[in-house]
């Protein structure tokens, strides 16, 4: 009986009920966090770091501050202008050739916001000329061009910036679009999959994974999006990843895992999300990219294990994406990762107290023999103690979790 409950902690089992969805996401698939700023008072913060401000506004919002900020600086500086030829009197003597205005061919506010255009943007087309006679106009003309050059830069700058964000790189990066949870060399490990699109590579690439469930602590307190780290290789360096092929990424479920006491069943039950985060450099740009994905409890396979996608062809290594998120159902035990690991101990009891026994054996044999040996020859048994081996079950042996046969422990009985 119990053997029978063990094997069937090994096979895939019946069809498991449906799992629970509707969770919330954290992180969309895409990577976009799910997340908005609400009731934000202290708005000016945002205006303290303008130039971010402004990269991060979308396309349309950029464009249209882009075009505002040329257009109202050329507006704001052609007023001035006409300003001036209005209070010297220039607008007045357009017909006296010995008149000499501020700038020349100016007579009205479009023929001053033309040649504000021309000054900020140094175009000098030689219609419209400012004069030495005039200097309010040498100062204006001065500071026309300072302050024209501080809005080229900036707003070429925020442009330049928003263009070569490396925000789309990450779209050529992609994750699996399920986790499975199957064994790796004898222990449950969580397993996701990333890949690189494009043949320029990511440099000094890195992966991270987040647990992010809520969780109630001992003083009552509740943490709706409490975020603990899933270990992917940080203390051996397995999570820097040289991705120039589609790596699988393993989490080994171990008791400083949050998953060490989880079954099968307990997880399909619980409520949790997992955020995958892989950061690196782009090698055409040198710029910092992430990409983000997440799984949640239903995108979890247990018991499965994922396609290979890379092929060996005439010199060179083939990637076929059209399996990249395909999986296949392995034989996995439904325990949890702790249970699993105390049946390996217990085997292993068992294999360390049956190897001395079999040891024993040999040389009880060797005695046997010798014993035989002196009682051809005549010799008197007295004096001489002969054993006998009987087998005595393990007191474990009817609680075993494995489903194969295993030795028991024996003893040497006295006659």
């Amino acid at each position: 009986m119990a053997m029978a409950q063990e094997n069937a902690a090994f096979s895939p089992g019946p069809e498991e009920p449906p799992r629970r969805r509707g969770r919330q996401r954290y992180v969309e698939k895409d990577g976009r966090c799910n997340v908005q700023q609400g009731n934000v008072r202290e708005t000016y913060r945002y205006l303290t770091d303008l130039f971010t401000t402004l990269v991060d506004l979308q396309w349309r919002l950029s464009l249209l501050f882009f075009v505002l900020a040329y257009a109202l600086t050329w507006l704001f500086f052609g007023a001035i202008w006409w300003l001036i030829a209005y209070g010297r009197g220039d607008l007045e003597h357009l017909e006296d050739t010995a008149w000499t205005p501020c700038v020349n061919n100016l007579n009205g506010f479009v023929a001053a916001f033309l040649f504000s255009i021309e000054t900020e943007t140094t175009i000098g087309y030689g219609h419209r000329v400012i004069t030495d006679q005039c200097p309010e106009g040498i100062v204006l003309l001065l500071l026309q061009a300072i302050l024209g050059s501080m809005v080229n830069a900036f707003m070429v700058g925020c442009m330049f910036v928003k263009i070569s964000q490396p925000n789309k790189r990450a779209a050529t990066l992609v994750f699996s679009s399920h986790a499975v949870v199957s064994l790796r060399d004898g222990r449950l490990c969580l397993m996701f999959r990333v890949g690189d699109l494009r043949s320029s590579h990511i440099v000094e690439a890195s992966i991270r994974a987040k647990l992010i469930r809520s969780r109630q602590t001992l003083e009552g307190e509740f943490i709706p999006l409490h975020q603990t780290d899933l270990s992917v290789g940080f203390d051996t360096g397995d999570d820097r990843l040289f991705l120039v092929s589609p790596l699988v990424i393993s989490h080994e479920i171990d008791a400083a895992s949050p998953f060490w006491e989880a079954s099968r069943r307990a997880l399909e039950r619980d409520d949790f999300e997992i955020v995958v985060i892989l950061e690196g450099m782009v090698e055409a740009t040198g710029m910092t990219c992430q990409a983000r994905s997440s799984y949640l409890v239903d995108e979890v396979l247990w018991g499965h294990r994922f396609t290979s996608v890379l092929t060996l062809e005439d010199g060179f290594y083939e990637v076929d994406y059209a399996s990249f998120h395909e999986t296949f159902e392995v034989p996995t035990p439904s325990c949890s990762a702790r249970e699993l690991a105390e049946a390996a101990a217990r085997l292993d009891a068992h294999l360390y107290w049956s190897i001395p026994s079999r040891l024993d054996e040999k040389d009880d044999e060797g005695r046997a023999t010798a014993s035989q040996e002196g009682a051809e020859m005549g010799e008197p048994a007295a004096g001489r103690d002969v054993y006998t081996r009987t087998s005595a079950p393990s007191p474990a042996a009817t609680s075993s979790p494995w489903p194969w046969p295993h030795p028991t422990p024996e003893r040497l009985i006295k006659v």
